[in-house]
């Protein structure tokens, strides 16, 4: 199962790109970057809602809650960077090359996760 949430989220974020490269044509990348935010906060706490786990929070340990802290940090300064490129190039050159992050993932999960490339 876990392919066909992968391949939807791929599906899905060929979407993103495309939509917000001609939502970004007239507006700043960081105002369209903060639009897309507040939606994305409303639709994954409703979910969360939704499926009960709203009482969950207060159990995520103070390690696990760092590292959700210091990727939604990294999250945001990488979809800034990315409406700027979207903004300043050809979605069909920055898309792509924005890719290359599965690369620096595959790197990073050997390194400090210990995965296994098998």
């Amino acid at each position: 199962m876990w392919i066909v949430f992968s391949l939807l989220a791929a599906v899905s974020a060929a979407v993103v790109v495309t939509l917000s490269k001609a939502g970004i044509k007239h507006v700043d990348s960081s105002l369209a970057f903060a639009i897309q935010s507040v939606l994305i906060l409303l639709v994954a706490w409703s979910v969360v809602a939704y499926q009960g786990n709203l009482p969950d929070v207060s159990r995520i340990d103070r390690r696990s809650m760092t590292f959700l802290v210091i990727a939604g940090i990294v999250t945001c300064v990488s979809s800034l960077l990315s409406f700027q490129a979207l903004k300043l190039g050809e979605a069909s050159r920055a898309s792509p090359l924005d890719k290359v992050s599965l690369v620096f993932s595959i790197i990073l999960a050997v390194v400090f996760l210990r995965s296994c490339l098998s």
